[in-house]
């Protein structure tokens, strides 16, 4: 005689957690961490308030390391601390700055008095939050606008900065002095440029030593700062690993717009027009899978043609390719430069915003998408996760910051509308101008401190530019006024 089975009781996991905590069964700091990663929790997030006082887009949000204070910059160039809880504002101030406000974070263990920024005027300034008032400084400038600007992991002092330049800068609040360790330089015909604009900088957590940078290509750029020599006596300009989807590797017409290290070193890379991806160290290209393409003014090509550079170049690419990221998808990355991020207290889960106005969750582990959030009436660009508790800040092109919590009775369910397909390309990143644009960039192009700028020649994007005038004007001697002779040159977030 053959027993039944008795159907086994469907609970809530947090309950059963709860139970087993009280039999001693689970830590409470693992009883923490799973209700902090609870689905539960993250099907029951929704807006608990506004922060409403900015007179511009909100492009940046970070929390301080304790959780508590919110700190946010603007278009309107004025960075505010928030008591996010309540809603109130603990201090606004000028950053300082000519134009638009991009990152501004809290250095850890200055008790909050001390917050780097960076912006589209070119600057990287020092706010000292004194008794008497604030006090902001330029630390230092890069030749174009500076999206993102990286903190070293438990270091009140150092912190790297990059720009649209391709420079990556690294500065310590000790000195007052910037370093320039390198400018990043595009794969062989992967850009007309000669550098690559530069939209994102990470540190890995876990070793502090390895910082990833990407931009106007495909390829996710891992450096190690221990290979640096400070008295310059060395090229660091190499990376120490490159990271790309095998389907990437040829397309010029895709950039990061993201990057975030999780607290395993897994690398979340975001690209424009395409998707969310994930790389462990073992999927890496390695460090030389096309050095020999590398554009710099000191590199010996041997003789070698341009073709036979790249075809060389990309095939080693293509043999380095061991294993398939895990991608995400269903958002929308063409109109702005977002940012992307980890969520839950063991990075369980990736967080982005969305051109339709969304915020997406997915798993990390499998890609599922859990939690689609309706954040704006416009792009959503920043979703910040809270460094301890189940609590997100988003922002984007409104003027507001929205705070989420877990607190509606009801559980969300997916939308039917999420868009499954491919976006088409032709976002932010690529847009067609006329030559008269060109011309305006081309005015607007900050000169290169160089000695041989100074010598008469030109910088390297200002001859870049040139050469696509010319080309114009050849296409207008032969009759052409066809959209598809336009150039293509990077735009930033409409404001």
């Amino acid at each position: 005689m053959t027993m039944k089975k008795r159907p086994r009781m469907s609970f809530d996991s947090p309950i059963v957690d709860v139970w087993r905590r009280e039999l001693g069964q689970l830590s409470s700091r693992n009883f923490a961490n799973r209700l902090a990663a609870s689905e539960d929790l993250v099907l029951r997030l929704d807006v608990l308030r506004k922060l409403d006082r900015h007179r511009g887009c909100v492009n940046t949000v970070c929390f301080n390391a304790s959780g508590d204070v919110l700190v946010s910059g603007s278009d309107d160039r004025k960075i505010i601390l928030w008591d996010w809880e309540s809603g109130r504002v603990k201090l606004s101030f000028h950053s300082g700055h000519a134009n638009n406000v991009f990152q501004a974070k809290m250095m850890p263990y200055s008790e909050d008095q001390s917050i780097v920024t960076c912006a589209a005027d070119g600057q990287v300034r020092h706010a000292q939050i004194r008794g008497s008032g604030v006090e902001t400084k330029l630390l230092a400038e890069h030749e174009g606008r500076v999206h993102k600007l990286a903190i070293e992991p438990g270091s009140p002092h150092i912190f790297y900065t990059c720009g649209e330049d391709g420079l990556v800068q690294h500065i310590d609040l000790r000195t007052e002095r910037a370093t320039r360790l390198l400018t990043c330089q595009p794969l062989l015909r992967h850009s007309f440029f000669r550098t690559l604009h530069l939209n994102a900088i990470t540190i890995d957590p876990r070793n502090p030593n390895l910082f990833a940078v990407g931009g106007s290509d495909a390829f996710a750029r891992v450096y190690d700062i221990r290979k640096y020599k400070w008295n310059g006596s060395s090229e660091f300009g190499q990376p120490a690993d490159f990271f790309c989807p095998s389907h990437l590797v040829d397309d010029k017409s895709v950039g990061i717009t993201g990057l975030a290290y999780s607290s395993q070193s897994e690398l979340l890379v975001s690209y424009n027009d395409e998707f969310i991806y994930l790389f462990t160290k073992d999927i890496g290209l390695g460090s030389n899978p096309s050095i020999s393409s590398q554009v710099s003014d000191s590199s010996d090509v041997g003789g070698l043609s341009t073709d036979n550079l790249w075809e060389s170049s990309s095939s080693n690419v293509e043999d380095n390719i061991k294993a398939a990221p895990q991608s995400y998808r269903g958002h929308r990355n063409s109109e702005t430069v977002k940012g992307v991020n980890f969520f839950g207290p063991k990075c369980e889960y990736v967080v982005s915003g969305s051109d339709c106005g969304r915020i997406f969750i997915w798993n990390k582990k499998g890609g599922k998408l859990v939690r689609v959030m309706e954040a704006d009436k416009d792009v959503v660009n920043c979703v910040e996760t809270h460094p301890h508790a189940t609590v997100l800040a988003s922002s984007g092109i409104e003027n507001d910051i929205k705070m989420w919590v877990p607190k509606a009775i009801d559980k969300a369910i997916l939308p039917t509308n999420i868009q499954k397909t491919t976006p088409k390309s032709g976002g932010w990143m690529h847009r067609m101008v006329s030559p008269e644009d060109l011309m305006l960039q081309l005015i607007s192009l900050p000169r290169q401190r160089t000695g041989s700028e100074s010598s008469g020649n030109l910088s390297s994007d200002r001859r870049d530019l040139l050469q696509l005038l010319l080309t114009f004007d050849t296409n207008s001697d032969d009759g052409s006024s066809d959209d598809s002779d336009a150039a293509v040159v990077a735009e930033d977030c409409p404001s």
